[in-house]
């Protein structure tokens, strides 16, 4: 028996521009769409404006991620104008983007995903009782401590860049907010205060121990090696995800895309894995491959997104942002684009930022079960383990004896593009300068490009391909799409820019509630 059934809540817990149908036939997914359901307009509004109009503008795109776009805004403005900022103006810019990142993690993995281990569905979980304690919303021991640890480390971006989010304390050439001795000593206190929290919850280990976990049978070892590890966050999740099948769901198409993040200066003490230069290196990865990433394979198509159509798909410097929603006709359903890297859907996050820099425990990982929800909620809730390192070595680092901001020259006509790795994956802004006028604006956000829509070819997005596959034991209480979905951590805010299905669903639900 087939069924339809729409998913229209707030997927990812903070709104709900995300709107997911699924087509069951005998309790399994056949198909599955992906639909943004607002337009926003960035590329437009900005249009006719000052390029430093820009660095106000963009964080507004996004309130979880804000700090990610004003990055990129401003590296698209260095790239356009020549400048190149002073050392210790990367790491400022750098230690603000890692702590948004790690409010982000623990917040995503502890508040919006492990809170459907409460769901009712899971009753005869063995561990259902541990999840209510954990993890209800506002309650949970585990969940009061991640809101006041996350809240915590933000105030290092307000630090940093005056508030959060949306600062705009980052310019062409380097900040503008000049952090004082004390301002960077307050800083390191809190990085302190959030590692120890970290440790001691999250993970259950040192990070130094954590990082000894390079293949699945050490994480096997790590987990029975000591209650803390099994009683961790960290532990619970393998504990309760195992049982619950989480590592069988979720597999999506296996193409990963990291834009590469957090450029080392050159006088640092910090090493990344690889010798590209940044902490975090930028590739793609498609079966055994391992390849350089070049922005110029980038397009975005429109034949299922509410704009005016154009063939095929188009670098972001020529793309076009016509909307035309005209109601329920043909094959259009979202107001999402649809990105694609070297004419593949790419996923990417975390769990592709571990792939391309090669970490042993997720290659093996992936080599051995396939990327899977499991796999990639894990990817997500360890990533600030691969930043506190990084963050205290540049805060001890900085010292302002270089400056913090380069000259620049008033930028009249050119054109340029920043990538970065937002919390959620690989993020861009390209941008054309003429007259001293913005005329051209591309956004393209991370879950443009995890929960696209189809291409001009017919091929799902990321998101809507991991749902494919998927066996449902209840469709009124679709718990395991919920599942699949959020381990992408979609953020459709800052990814689309009203959605009439092709046909009218059977009913919809909620999955998880909202907290």
């Amino acid at each position: 028996m087939a069924t339809s059934i729409t998913i229209d809540v707030p997927l990812n817990r903070v709104e709900g521009d995300l709107e997911i149908r699924a087509q069951i036939e005998d309790g399994v997914v056949t198909d599955a769409w992906a639909a943004g359901t607002m337009f926003r307009g960035f590329e437009t509004i900005l249009r006719g404006r000052a390029p430093m109009d820009a660095l106000v503008i963009t964080p507004r795109i996004c309130g979880l991620c804000s700090t990610a776009h004003l990055a990129v805004a401003a590296l698209a403005l260095d790239a356009l104008s020549g400048a190149v900022p002073p050392p210790d103006a990367t790491r400022v810019r750098n230690l603000a983007l890692m702590a948004e990142h790690f409010q982000n993690d623990v917040r995503h993995g502890l508040l919006m995903f492990a809170v459907d281990f409460a769901n009712p569905a899971y009753a005869k979980h063995s561990l259902y009782r541990e999840a209510v304690e954990r993890y209800q919303p506002f309650a949970g021991s585990s969940a009061l401590g991640t809101l006041r640890a996350s809240k915590r480390i933000l105030e290092i971006v307000a630090i940093l860049g005056g508030q959060w989010p949306h600062s705009a304390y980052m310019v062409p050439g380097g900040v503008a907010c000049v952090p004082a001795p004390t301002d960077l000593m307050l800083c390191r206190q809190i990085l302190q205060q959030a590692r120890l929290w970290y440790e001691s919850q999250v993970l259950g280990c040192t990070v130094e121990r954590w990082q000894r976990v390079d293949s699945a049978a050490a994480l096997d070892a790590w987990l029975a090696e000591s209650p803390a590890h099994a009683n961790s966050d960290l532990g619970f999740l393998l504990r309760f995800g195992r049982e619950a099948g989480l590592e069988r769901t979720g597999a999506g198409p296996g193409n990963f895309l990291c834009f590469g993040a957090l450029p080392i200066p050159a006088d640092s003490a910090v090493r990344g894995p690889t010798s590209s230069g940044f902490l975090v290196p930028a590739g793609f990865v498609h079966g055994a491959l391992n390849e350089p990433f070049d922005q110029a394979e980038v397009v975005e198509h429109v034949s299922h997104s509410w704009y005016e159509d154009y063939r095929g798909g188009k670098h972001p410097f020529h793309g076009e942002t016509k909307p035309n929603a005209t109601g329920r006709d043909g094959t259009k359903y979202s107001w999402a684009k649809a990105p694609r890297y070297r004419r593949k859907p790419s996923e990417t996050g975390p769990l592709a930022e571990a792939l391309v820099a090669a970490f042993p425990l997720f290659v093996d990982l992936v080599a051995k079960l396939g990327p899977n929800t499991l796999t990639r909620q894990l990817a997500r809730l360890v990533r600030p383990a691969t930043l506190l390192g990084a963050m205290d070595t540049w805060l001890t680092e900085t010292t302002g004896e270089e400056g913090f901001l380069a000259a620049v020259e008033p930028i009249e006509d050119g054109e340029g593009f920043g990538t970065t790795q937002a919390s959620r994956g690989a993020l861009g802004h390209w941008i054309k300068v003429e007259g001293g006028q913005i005329s051209h604006y591309q956004v393209i956000t991370p879950t443009a490009w995890n929960a696209s829509p189809r291409d001009s070819e017919g091929v799902r997005g990321p998101l809507e391909e991991a749902l494919v596959g998927t066996r449902v034991a209840d469709p009124e209480n679709p718990v395991e799409l919920g599942h699949v979905v959020r381990s992408f951590d979609p953020c459709l805010v800052c990814s689309v820019h009203t959605i009439g299905p092709d046909d009218r669903p059977l009913g919809r639900v909620v999955v998880g509630g909202s907290p």
